[in-house]
This record gives C-alpha cells, sequence and structure tokens, in this order.
C-alpha cells in the first residue's frame, strides 16, 4: 500500500502526495466533501491539475473532487519511463484504492479523455459516468497532430518557453485571462523533454479503441467546441452514435481547449450530468 502525505493546504483547494502501487508518487489536488460523490479528472498532455483549477472552485462543494498531476507531469514523479496508455490507466486504478474512492466520474480533457475512455473499457467498475472534453476518439489519422508529433519526438531540454506558449495557444479559440495562461505554462514547463517524446510515443501516436467504444456503459457526455481547429464535428458524432449511452454538446465559439476557455459551462453541464439532467442543446 502507497502513502498519502498532505503537503499544503490553500483555500479550500487542499493539495497532498500519494505513492501508488504501480511505483510512482502522485501530486493532486483535492476539493469538496469527503463524503459526497467522487469526480476524478484526468489532464492533457503536458498540462497538470491546474487546468482545472478553475472548475474546482466553480464546483459544489457537495462533490468530492480529485485532480491528480499524471505521471511525468506538474509535481508528480516523472520516471525515465513508462508512458503508455496502460501505464497511465493503471495510475487511476491505483490512485483510486490509494484514496479511497470505489468509482468515480471520470472527466478526460483533450488526449487525458483517451485515457479516461481506456480506464472506462479496461477498469469499468471504477468509472460511474465519463465526461470527454475536447477529446479525440484516436489521433491515428490526425494529419497536423501526426506533423506536430514529429517536432514533439525532437524535442529536448530544456523546451523553449515560446515554444510552449504557442502550442498551448494553438489550441485555444475564446480567449482566457492571462494570469491564468501563464500559470498554465509554468506548469507544462514542468515536463522534461523525454515525457513529452514519451507520452506522444505511448499515447497520442499509438492509442486506437474506437474498435471497443461499443463496451463503454457508462453514461458518457461529450463536450467539443465548434471552433476545434484539431477535431472535426464529425469524429465526435460518429463517437456519440458508437457508444450506447452518450451525449454531445457542442460548445458555440469554443476551440480545443474546452476546459480552458469554458470552465463555467463545463461546471454548468457536469454537475446537471451528474445529476441526471439531460444537456440543454
Amino acid at each position: 500500500m502507497g502513502r498519502r502525505r498532505v503537503v499544503q493546504q490553500p483555500s479550500d483547494v487542499h493539495f497532498a502526495t500519494v505513492s501508488l502501487s504501480t511505483d510512482v508518487t502522485l501530486h493532486y489536488a483535492e476539493r469538496g466533501d469527503r463524503k459526497g460523490e467522487a469526480i476524478v479528472f484526468l489532464h492533457a498532455y503536458t498540462d497538470s491539475w491546474f487546468a482545472f483549477s478553475r472548475v474546482l472552485h466553480l464546483l459544489s462543494p457537495s462533490y468530492h473532487a480529485f485532480a491528480p498531476d499524471e505521471r511525468g507531469h506538474g509535481d508528480s514523479d516523472k520516471p525515465e519511463c513508462c508512458y503508455t496508455a496502460d501505464d497511465f490507466t493503471a495510475d487511476v486504478d491505483a490512485f483510486m484504492d490509494e484514496v479511497g474512492i470505489d468509482e468515480a466520474t471520470l472527466v478526460g480533457d483533450s488526449s487525458g479523455g483517451m485515457i479516461a475512455q481506456r480506464v472506462a473499457l479496461d477498469y469499468p467498475h471504477r468509472v460511474s459516468r465519463l465526461v470527454l472534453m475536447g477529446s479525440p476518439t484516436t489521433l491515428l489519422n490526425n494529419e497536423a497532430v501526426m506533423e506536430a508529433g514529429e517536432q514533439m519526438l525532437a524535442l529536448e531540454d530544456p523546451i523553449s518557453p515560446e515554444f510552449v506558449r504557442e502550442f498551448h495557444l494553438s489550441t485555444i479559440h475564446h480567449p482566457v485571462p492571462e494570469e491564468f495562461l501563464s500559470t498554465a505554462l509554468s506548469e507544462t514547463l514542468k515536463v522534461p523533454a523525454r515525457v513529452w517524446r514519451g507520452y506522444m510515443e505511448g499515447v497520442v501516436l499509438t492509442v486506437d479503441d474506437t474498435a471497443r467504444l461499443g463496451e463503454i456503459d457508462a453514461p458518457t457526455l461529450i463536450l467539443w467546441g465548434e471552433r476545434d481547429a484539431i477535431l472535426g464535428r464529425e469524429e465526435q458524432e460518429w463517437r456519440s452514435a458508437a457508444i450506447p449511452d452518450a451525449t454531445l454538446k457542442v460548445y458555440p465559439d469554443t476551440g480545443h481547449a474546452v476546459v480552458f476557455e469554458r470552465p463555467e459551462w463545463v461546471v454548468r453541464d457536469l454537475e446537471e450530468f451528474i445529476e441526471g439532467t439531460p444537456p440543454a442543446a
């Protein structure tokens, strides 16, 4: 069993670390009623818990929310290996064991949605509901991402802050507060080049669970920005039809970075989804 250690507690979001049976120690944010319904947020490639910071503050404190820094990211361990989808999903299962939750609403942002989707497939008992935000079904047929992937695989330390800023801005359509964006960029700069490369090889350029989507039995909410420059509407509509109990909601005037751009909308729709209210069109 791992050890759980609280490291600091600013405001009403508490931070702690936990050692997992998968041989990594993860840093995570936690907020809300420990007896409330659990929500676990999984961030995107090179992000951290901070991607959900505004969501956590807006979310009703009646829920028990967790936002871990995934392996290689934020203030979590950054081992030499391993960064495959199986590694990340096993971490989610082990994390839930250590923080004492049996099942949760699992929320995945962008590539974090591919991890969340894999958890729903491989550890279905862990997922009461699934929320996928600006998330691809697979990126293997996405020419723009394949081209960017070649650039990511060539990265070496130190990674340029200008490169990181350009990377983030390429995903954003609706403006986000500069203070928030600056901190998000600082979080991304914590990720070493070998993790950029490892995650790209192990998740982004590898995962394709499209043939298995019909196996997902958790109610699923798909949130997608209509101005997403990376993912198209057709893919999102196809996935919402392929997952047996899925609903697609399209956000107007919103890009790929749904959780950065529309935290108020995300919280509204997440809470309605958990409470069983069908999302408005």
